[in-house]
């Protein structure tokens, strides 16, 4: 068994509670889903998200989901570098499991897909 990370990131178009906490349930349920873990594989997830985003904690739609309560959540703010893609919300998930690093799948949706242009692949 290997702890492995996977990475996801996506953009909401306003600073907005609601829209910060649908994309974030998005997001997560897409890194699960390509991923074919469940919350008791998952030892923690790791959000940041940019200055621009302070109208909710993402860790709170998490939390919400089914069987996640006790996962262990924490949000930051990511490094303010000039011209970096704004109101990006970005997630870490440390996973337990016997996939390669290859076998991980991260994903990328809405603007963040130029982040990582290599990684963005559709969903299956």
């Amino acid at each position: 068994m290997y702890n492995r990370g996977i990475r996801g990131a996506t953009t909401v178009l306003h600073n907005d509670e609601r829209e910060i906490l649908d994309e974030t349930v998005l997001l997560m349920r897409e890194i699960v889903e390509r991923n074919q873990v469940n919350p008791e594989d998952i030892c923690s997830v790791w959000i940041t998200l940019t200055q621009d985003l302070d109208a909710a904690f993402p860790a709170k739609a998490i939390r919400q989901l089914d069987g996640w309560e006790l996962v262990p959540l924490m949000c930051s703010v990511e490094v303010p570098v000039k011209g970096s893609l704004p109101r990006c919300i970005r997630l870490m998930v440390q996973v337990n499991t016997e996939k390669s690093q290859s076998e991980i799948k991260h994903v990328y949706m809405n603007e963040a897909k130029k982040l990582r242009p290599d990684l963005a692949a559709p969903s299956a």
